[in-house]
């Protein structure tokens, strides 16, 4: 970790783009300004870390959707009255035991 001494008004540099200056300086506070492109996302550790956690956590839900489209796709072309792979008896039955046995795996993995 680089350490450097700034004082109010003194600014420090990262590569070209890149500005950090001390605004202001109250007991053990220090107020920065950070001047830097719109492209790259400036944020306390705090909340970086937040964002990062929900963007993980909706990654997770977007696989687990996804797994839920592909199992209902599956059953969707699985599950007809009189398909030799089913009961045309007992279709509910039939849709039941496909359904858990594809979403058991899924809610295992989400738990």
């Amino acid at each position: 970790m680089l350490v450097l001494s700034r004082q109010r008004d003194e600014t420090i540099m990262i590569g070209d783009d890149i500005e950090i200056t001390v605004v202001d300086i109250r007991g053990d506070k220090v107020r920065l300004g950070i001047n830097a492109p719109t492209s790259i996302a400036v944020h306390r550790k705090e909340v970086y870390e937040a964002i990062k956690r929900e963007n993980e956590q909706a990654a997770r839900l977007l696989d687990t959707e996804l797994d839920l489209l592909q199992t209902h796709d599956q059953l969707a072309n699985r599950i007809r009255p009189g398909d030799s792979k089913t009961d045309a008896h007992e279709p509910k039955q039939a849709a039941r035991t496909l359904l858990n046995h594809h979403l058991n795996p899924l809610k295992s993995r989400s738990a």
